[in-house]
């Protein structure tokens, strides 16, 4: 088959599964978008019968300015879908698309008659009502209802559906779509994200081979309420456990976690997104993980960076709502899991203390970790699934190659 997969964030597992697919004999375009600034997996490299295209080059989206990202991102749904165009593909694969991609791309698609495999990996909706519920903005109420209906065609539209999680099955009942949907869990790449030791190049070069460390690495936005990261590490230094907060990340939370910082008197290490293939370096200087997820995810988001972690074989906390699925795979591990709210936080502070002061532990939780990805993230199950999916979807339009 010819196959275009687009994963509009760039991470690592979506590059993994059009490698696998390729070496599989598949003809795979991967694209993705470089104006979405978030850490990227592997978008380079020669394997045969894969090449990486982009969208998005030279544009700088503007998170916080909701009616001229709106715009932007409808410009790139038609720069997505005129990619597509060119490609000819027998089916496509998208994944991440915010709503206005989504739709633009499907209604091309759709006029195109290019048949597509929606990868399912947030119920936008749901974030909007919460957002909404928080009046983070008055306006989002109104997006919901229209971002919601977008999502809802744009899910009807597609050949096919692949949902991360079971709990995405009861909302494609709701649409009408569930006879479509197939649940294919996320997974990191656990040759790519592999265990190194905690004093590292990496940590050599930013001063933390003997600084205990609290770490945070990914896409981090302020409906996350980043200041928790800031209050975590103020109330360990209360407990007798100074660390050092490690947070590498872009984006609008940067300045947030710099005040907060300085206004608590935390020490503070912060970075941008680094190069992937430092990666197993940056997150094998964290003593200790965090992963945060606002309390509204719930059951509609799975952090990719919770898969990466375990893949790295660290002791990871989650600041996390206690039904979502990463939330069960940290306790699977032996990590721990509390509310994100300020209520929780003396209690994850005295489970972080007891790791840093017990190396033994420290490396239990570790290997428990490694030792679950393991289990879990196996690629030629979840490429055997993906491929029957695209070749059912394909269906009698391929082309011959």
């Amino acid at each position: 088959m010819r196959i275009l997969v687009h994963d509009y964030s760039g991470h690592p597992f979506q590059a993994q599964l059009s490698r696998e697919l390729a070496r599989r004999g598949h003809q795979v375009v991967h694209s993705t978008c470089t104006a979405y600034v978030s850490g990227k997996g592997d978008l380079a490299g020669s394997t045969a019968g894969l090449r990486f295209v982009t969208i998005g080059d030279g544009v700088r989206l503007r998170k916080d300015a909701y009616f001229r990202r709106l715009g932007q991102e409808t410009r790139l749904g038609l720069e997505l879908a005129r990619q597509v165009q060119r490609e000819k593909p027998d089916v496509a694969l998208l994944s991440n698309l915010p709503i206005p991609v989504l739709v633009v791309t499907a209604a091309v698609l759709k006029r195109l008659r290019i048949p597509w495999v929606l990868w399912h990996q947030d119920v936008t909706v749901v974030a909007l009502e919460s957002f909404a519920a928080a009046d983070v903005a008055r306006s989002m109420g109104m997006a919901a209802k229209v971002f919601g209906a977008g999502e809802k065609w744009s899910a009807r539209q597609a050949a096919a559906v692949v949902v991360i999680a079971d709990s995405f099955v009861r909302v494609h009942e709701e649409w009408g779509t569930a006879d479509k949907v197939t649940v294919i869990p996320n997974w990191a790449p656990l040759d790519e994200i592999v265990p190194v030791s905690r004093a590292n190049g990496w940590s050599a070069e930013h001063g933390l081979n003997d600084v205990r460390t609290l770490l945070y690495s990914g896409t981090l936005g302020l409906k996350h309420d980043p200041e928790l990261l800031v209050r975590l590490a103020e109330r360990l230094r209360g407990q007798g456990s100074p660390v050092r907060l490690v947070v590498v990340n872009d984006g609008p939370a940067v300045p947030v976690l710099r005040d907060a910082a300085a206004a608590r008197g935390v020490d503070l290490t912060l970075l941008p997104f680094q190069p992937y293939e430092r990666l197993p370096e940056v997150l094998g200087t964290g003593d200790v993980l965090v992963v945060l997820l606002d309390p509204g995810a719930g059951q509609f988001s799975v952090p990719s960076k919770t898969l990466s972690y375990l893949c790295a074989g660290r002791p990871v906390l989650g600041l996390m709502p206690a039904d979502n699925l990463a939330a069960r795979l940290l306790r699977q591990a032996g990590s721990a899991v509390f509310p994100p709210r300020e209520s929780a936080l003396d209690a994850a502070a005295t489970w972080v203390r007891e790791v840093l002061s017990d190396p033994a532990l420290a490396e239990r939780l570790g290997k428990e970790s490694r030792a679950l990805a393991e289990r879990e993230f196996a690629l030629e199950d979840c490429a055997s699934r993906f491929e029957a999916i695209l070749r059912t979807s394909a269906g009698g339009t391929r082309h011959r190659c």
